[in-house]
């Protein structure tokens, strides 16, 4: 049996290793890009209160990893947003429609009662297939 390669990809947060996890691993041409939230290198979250600026720069961090992995935006297929209010909705689908307007990915929106920290509105989780393209929408 041929073993698939894996390979673990860093934000760069403390919590990374100390908690044991990965901002993104990729399995083959598989990429699953964990739960991403606003929280920077220093703690700090940005953007507090925006719910469209944070889902933009969630989107952000989110793509400057899938390059790291080889992959790009075009070959996100899954994409599923944890919101902490739905009432804001158009908010975050502002955002991200300007990242996945033209590839169309399927999504979740999923109203949950908290996130990691009380300032963090939004947090998204996105899943790739390197080489995969549109050949069609129906």
């Amino acid at each position: 049996m041929d073993l698939l390669k894996r390979e673990n990809f860093s934000s760069g947060a403390p919590l990374e290793e100390k908690a044991g996890y990965s901002r993104a691993v990729k399995v083959g041409n598989f990429v699953f890009v964990g739960g991403t939230t606003t929280t920077n290198p220093e703690g700090v979250v940005e953007a507090e209160g925006d719910a469209y600026r944070q889902t933009q720069i969630i989107l952000q961090k989110i793509e400057t990893v899938l390059i790291q992995a080889g992959a790009q935006l075009s070959e996100v297929y899954r994409v599923r947003l944890y919101v902490t209010d739905i009432k804001r909705a158009a908010e975050y689908i502002q955002a991200y429609s300007e990242f996945f307007k033209e590839i169309k990915p399927v999504i979740t929106m999923a109203e949950v009662a908290a996130l990691a920290r009380p300032a963090h509105l939004v947090e998204i989780e996105a899943e790739a297939i390197i080489g995969s393209y549109l050949v069609s929408s129906h």
